[in-house]
């Protein structure tokens, strides 16, 4: 590795699986033809990686297989940048986890430790195994442009993370389905800068 890079990380969360929008953490659902439309025009041509990584989780990986066939681009799965796990959340829609008290998903936003799912994974430690992940991603690929196909919480995590912001306030950041995020890490010599250029928005508008 040089004394001095830039390295450029895209972030592109999934588009819309198959059973619409939910809570679904860890529960593998694939993705619906909307949602393969939403990421394919989010993405466009664009080919400038070389190299993708991804979620494991089939609304992520399928897309990322699809993408590193395509460009001839190598692919590698990382478990540690699949979703939060939700708990008791997991697979309901925000009217059945609302149904008891309208309020519980806008407390949750504001206050994620407080008001945390029965059984859900901390936010301590869904901050812990992102940013492990992303800080060995940025060394290993340091100098090169890489894709990561991944989860909205995913995204928060490494945002808040990379903007030093407290894991609590993850959720006053907006992600949309298949939207992109663009960072990037200079280094010279010992000392890094990293930029986000671009949150919540395509490859087809921000390239």
């Amino acid at each position: 590795m040089s004394l001095n890079s830039l390295t450029t990380l895209d972030l592109i969360r999934h588009g819309e699986p198959v059973g619409g929008r939910k809570y679904r953490g860890q529960i593998d659902d694939p993705l619906s033809e909307k949602g393969w439309a939403q990421m394919q025009r989010a993405v466009g041509s664009f080919d400038q990686w070389q190299h993708i990584i991804s979620s494991p989780l089939s609304r992520c990986r399928e897309f990322a297989q699809q993408l590193s066939q395509q460009h001839t681009v190598p692919l590698s799965l990382e478990p540690r940048l699949q979703e939060v796990g939700f708990g008791a959340w997991e697979g309901q829609t925000s009217a059945e986890i609302s149904a008891n008290d309208p309020d519980l998903i806008f407390k949750f936003k504001r206050d994620p430790i407080i008001y945390r799912p029965q059984g859900a994974e901390p936010v301590a430690d869904f901050y812990q195994r992102v940013s492990q992940a992303w800080d060995e991603i940025a060394t290993a690929h340091d100098g090169q442009h890489v894709l990561i196909v991944c989860h909205a919480g995913v995204i928060r995590m490494i945002l808040a993370h990379i903007l030093g912001m407290p894991p609590a306030n993850a959720y006053r950041i907006q992600v949309g389905s298949a939207a992109v995020s663009r960072i990037t890490v200079e280094k010279r010599g010992a000392n890094t800068h990293t930029n986000l250029v671009f949150h919540d928005g395509s490859l087809t508008k921000n390239s």
